[in-house]
């Protein structure tokens, strides 16, 4: 069954469910872009477009959506990344992040070691070629963990000594301008995430927005800005307008997410509205990332996120 036809097949099934004036809502809102990119990633509309990621890119565009995010993309094989690629230069559409490199548990940033240099590097030259192939700018690098790997207040398990907190910056800092001198020359973006220690990533080293802030000011590269979380920064210092103003200028890139629940706007506290209302202002161009889940399963599900954005996006 072609994508378009499994589309008329599920809303013909749906639709006994509806009203006529909410279909012919869903109808007249389907191909009216978004003031935003917003990036749902594969999987979201599953039930709606179909298993196949392109026919779930191309359902996307149908919504109104003008970007993809898709952290796994390095899964895919080269192929699909350039018929990824393809499809979204055909449709007008952005691509968003994927990730480069992550580690939440080792120090290989704050404490790095010659296997571990090594791997990072290797990530930022297989992440130029992945981003050919689709099309990127922007990648997401999760800088490990702070130097906690220790047996007791003093010692680590290598017998090194606990490194102090600005040495372990220094040597973030030094990493990541490593990193720039392989991806600056292709016109590319790395964005460090700060991740919320509460709920999802404790021991992390990047976890604040000030943090990153200084951080890219440190490295000094548009190679390097900031990926900024709404969803891990709610949790982990709120006060998002002031400390988006605060550091906007190293900002690059956004994701969202309500909390708690890490579900799509309007399930949790986050006025989303307001808060992209201000992005928009501000004159924010970029991609804005729909890195939650659904709150609801199936069809409904899939609708009540599309229908989310179009609250939060109605500014």
């Amino acid at each position: 069954m072609q994508r378009r036809d499994m589309i008329k097949t599920i809303a013909a099934g749906t639709a006994l469910l509806s009203t006529p004036a909410l279909a012919q809502e869903a109808a007249a809102t389907r191909a009216t872009k978004f003031k935003l990119a917003y990036a749902p990633h594969p999987g979201m509309f599953k039930v709606l477009a179909g298993n196949d990621v392109i026919d779930q890119i191309k359902f996307c565009a149908d919504q109104g959506f003008t970007a993809l995010e898709y952290n796994g993309l390095l899964t895919e094989t080269p192929e699909m990344q350039t018929k990824i690629g393809e499809t979204l230069a055909k449709l007008n559409m952005h691509m968003g992040v994927f990730v480069a490199y992550a580690n939440f548990d080792k120090p290989t940033f704050t404490r790095p070691d010659d296997a571990s240099t090594a791997e990072i590097m290797k990530a930022m030259n297989d992440a130029v070629e992945v981003a050919k192939r689709v099309g990127a700018t922007w990648f997401t690098v999760v800088p490990g963990s702070i130097d906690q790997q220790h047996v007791d207040d003093k010692w680590n398990k290598y017998g090194k000594a606990l490194l102090a907190e600005g040495y372990q910056t220094a040597n973030v800092i030094d990493m990541l301008r490593r990193c720039v001198d392989v991806i600056d020359k292709h016109d590319l973006v790395m964005v460090l995430e700060p991740l919320n220690p509460y709920a999802n990533h404790g021991g992390t080293f990047l976890q604040r927005s000030d943090q990153a802030f200084a951080i890219c000011r440190a490295v000094d590269s548009p190679s390097c800005k900031i990926l900024f979380d709404i969803y891990h920064q709610q949790i982990t210092e709120g006060n998002l307008i002031p400390n988006i103003d605060a550091c906007w200028s190293e900002i690059a890139y956004f994701q969202s997410g309500d909390n708690p629940g890490r579900k799509e706007p309007y399930t949790g506290e986050i006025n989303y509205q307001n808060v992209f209302a201000h992005i928009h202002s501000k004159g924010y161009t970029g991609v804005i990332g729909m890195e939650h889940g659904n709150s609801q399963n199936g069809v409904e599900g899939e609708k009540a996120v599309i229908a989310a954005y179009r609250k939060s996006d109605d500014f």
